[in-house]
Formats: C-alpha cells, sequence, structure tokens
C-alpha cells in the first residue's frame, strides 16, 4: 500500500494559500533580480561612464536603463548619411556667413565663398537664403535670369 500524504489532507485551501505564498513571493523576487542582472551585464558600459567605481542599486540600474532605452528608442535621431552631412553642411555654412558678416562687404573673396557655397550643395536644395540676403545686402550682383540663378539652400 502507497503512503498516505497526512499534511495535504488535513490543511485547508486558505492554509495551502498561506504557506505557497512566500514561496510564490521569493520566486517573483528572484525573477525580478535575474532581470536587473541581466540589465546591469547589457548595459555595463553606460554604468562605468556615469558610475565607475560605485556599487549601484536596483533603482539606479533600472533608471539608467530607462534612460538608456529612452535616448536609443527616439526615430528623429536615426539620421542618414546625406542628413548628417547637410546638418554638417548647414553649421559651415552658418559660421561662414557670421564670419564674413564681420568683414569687409565690397571684398571679393565673399562672393567667391558665397558662391563656392551655392556651386557645392547644387544638387541638394540650393543655399540658404541667408548667404543671399547677406550678398544683396553687401552689394554682390544678382543674376538677373532665372535659368541661370541656382536655388540657394535653406538648412532650416
Amino acid at each position: 500500500m502507497a503512503p498516505i500524504n497526512v499534511c495535504n489532507l488535513a490543511l485547508s485551501s486558505k492554509e495551502k494559500l498561506k504557506i505557497r505564498k512566500p514561496v510564490v513571493e521569493k520566486m517573483r523576487r528572484d525573477r525580478i533580480n535575474v532581470s536587473i542582472e541581466q540589465l546591469k551585464k547589457l548595459l555595463q558600459n553606460e554604468f562605468k561612464a556615469h558610475h565607475p567605481s560605485s556599487k549601484l542599486e536596483k533603482a539606479d540600474i533600472l533608471e539608467m536603463a530607462v534612460g538608456y532605452l529612452r535616448q536609443n528608442s527616439q526615430p528623429a535621431s536615426f539620421k542618414t548619411p546625406q542628413h548628417s552631412y547637410s546638418d554638417g553642411f548647414s553649421r559651415c555654412l552658418e559660421e561662414t556667413l557670421r564670419f564674413l558678416s564681420f568683414q569687409d562687404p565690397t571684398k571679393e573673396s565673399q562672393f567667391k565663398v558665397l558662391k563656392h557655397f551655392q556651386n557645392t550643395q547644387m544638387g541638394a536644395r540650393g543655399l540658404s537664403s541667408a548667404a543671399a540676403a547677406l550678398g544683396s545686402q553687401h552689394g554682390f550682383p544678382k543674376r538677373s535670369s532665372q535659368g541661370d540663378c541656382k536655388v540657394l539652400w535653406r538648412p532650416w
């Protein structure tokens, strides 16, 4: 005859839940701790950059993971090489225009620089209206016919 488990027969369902609850809670905490350790390992370089020698608490790990995911999941941050090139070109143009605005407006070199920027970006969208405004403001000649005039690129 097989042995009978007398403990289970004597316990009500409520008592079984009381006994099982701490075991289930321990399993849940273990899962959380394992997941946090996995996050810590995955984002190890990020943690070293922010907290190189400190021992991180679980809350710190979770906060940094959320920040890292927010930073890397923004769709606007994805840029094509052409877009990055255009951004760099725009910044270069802005700095050049800022520099040229402090110089003698009648110099031929200013016109050559603006013309160079215009020719460099012909395939894109043209130069900025600021370059055209700077050129006309300082007395650079405008082209009369639309066929000869190249569109100026606007970075903003």
